[in-house]
């Protein structure tokens, strides 16, 4: 069997790859971070954080796909009901990579993978927020202004120049009274 070209792997073959993510993820979810090599870290991310998005979901469809992954019964029941709810406002980047002093016996570089549980900070809930009530304001002042439109009977274009017309005569005036 040839070699893949993509490029070296974390493991020997694909298969043990894919085991040593799951378990990775595993651990991740028990503890709330792991302390692991830093290429480990970059492969784990995004593998979490889309397990995460099936947890935030909750259907039965999305509680098979992790259990794909993750083999724990009681790990996958934290998934979908602690850390799911916990991530429900945050719109991803639901982890964090900490980089931390290299391992002593080879100088492997080391990171801390963790969940990020902090809430979404209230400035951002804030400028959600003040964004969908000026959509809102904007979507009323458009029905208004069209409503108002039909409502209002449309001049003429001659009235109008007409009108322009008076109001330059009468600076006019105003004008050589000021004069003499």
């Amino acid at each position: 069997m040839p070699t893949p070209k993509k490029g070296p792997r974390l493991a020997s073959s694909p298969a043990h790859e894919r085991l040593m993510l799951a378990n990775m993820a595993t651990s991740l979810f028990q503890n709330g971070h792991i302390t692991t090599t830093l290429p480990k870290a970059k492969r784990l991310r995004p593998l979490a954080e889309r397990l995460i998005t099936f947890a935030k979901r909750g259907d039965l469809h999305s509680r098979r796909r992790v259990m794909r992954v993750i083999r724990d019964k009681s790990v996958v029941h934290v998934l979908f009901t602690e850390i799911a709810v916990q991530m429900e406002q945050r719109e991803g980047g639901y982890t964090r990579i900490v980089k931390i002093a290299p391992r002593k016996g080879d100088a492997a570089t080391q990171a801390v993978i963790e969940l990020v549980t902090e809430p979404v900070s209230a400035k951002q809930a804030v400028v959600k927020e003040a964004e969908s009530a000026a959509k809102v304001a904007a979507n009323d002042s458009a029905a208004e202004s069209s409503e108002n439109a039909a409502t209002q009977p449309v001049e003429e274009p001659n009235a109008a120049a007409e009108a322009k017309t008076e109001t330059m005569s009468d600076a006019k005036d105003a004008e050589e009274e000021q004069a003499e």
